[in-house]
């Protein structure tokens, strides 16, 4: 579980969050959704220690992440996967060097050990012998598949996905959702998804946070979305819908 409590982030004379809360449990996905320019990635960047916030705290399993020293801070990180908006590899190392990057760093696990791991999340992600190709020959879509799978390689406990639905076909979208889903409930690991797409948030969402003007307007299940009373949250889902009905009328 993580708990963020009146999270407040200040760039010069702007505060881009103010005071925002939430707990985001395990075994679910926690999206949290807004327009572009809402604070969302500068709230991710806080929350995986990327950022400082001037005000705050965040709670991994009860452990203060922002006050812990710097190998307590190491410890966490140990146990936090992260999938990038553009899934972030090497360009110059294979999918299996990119995948095994996190052990190389993070542990002294033998090579063997590290390559059982790679293989066991390179086939739980749908991807086997792929090992050796190079990410330039792959699609958007394995891309993403490829970076699920570094996430996921040190039994990470803690999920964060970055748009991870950015830059792919809505087939291909719905795959990737369809995997942190699945993932996530397998593995019981407490996942974060940073989103502006309505459709994911209604097909894997379990807890729903809307972010506008930096701050949090209103969180609940998507079971609530169509109950919403607050303006801006019905403004974006409308505007997500009206957008999607658009696309599919266009072909």
């Amino acid at each position: 579980m993580i708990k963020i409590d009146n999270i407040t982030k200040r760039f010069g004379d702007k505060e881009v969050l103010k005071g925002i809360s939430a707990v985001f449990k395990p075994g679910q996905v926690n999206m949290i959704i807004g327009a572009s320019g809402t604070g969302k990635s500068v709230l991710l960047k806080c929350i995986v220690g990327l950022e400082i916030p001037d005000e705050g705290s965040v709670l991994y399993d009860d452990r203060d992440f922002i006050r812990a020293n710097r190998n307590e801070q190491i410890e966490i990180r140990r146990e936090i996967g992260m999938l990038f908006q553009g899934a972030a590899l090497f360009d110059s190392k294979t999918v299996e060097e990119n995948v095994r990057f996190p052990l190389d760093v993070l542990t002294h696990m033998p090579m063997d050990e590290k390559q059982d791991r790679v293989n066991h999340v390179l086939s739980r992600v749908g991807l086997e012998n792929v090992n050796h190709l190079m990410p330039s020959e792959l699609s958007g879509g394995m891309k993403k598949r490829v970076g699920i799978a570094r996430a996921l390689v040190n039994n990470s406990k803690y999920l964060f996905c970055d748009e991870p639905n950015s830059g792919l076909d809505p087939q291909t979208s719905i795959l990737i959702d369809n995997l942190i889903k699945e993932l996530t409930e397998e593995y019981n690991t407490t996942t974060v998804v940073v989103s502006h797409d309505m459709n994911s948030v209604m097909q894997i969402g379990d807890y729903i946070m809307f972010m506008y003007e930096g701050h949090k307007v209103w969180d609940g299940a998507k079971e609530e979305v169509l109950d919403a009373k607050e303006k801006a949250f019905n403004d974006f889902v409308f505007a997500n819908h009206l957008m999607k009905v658009l696309k599919e009328q266009m072909g």
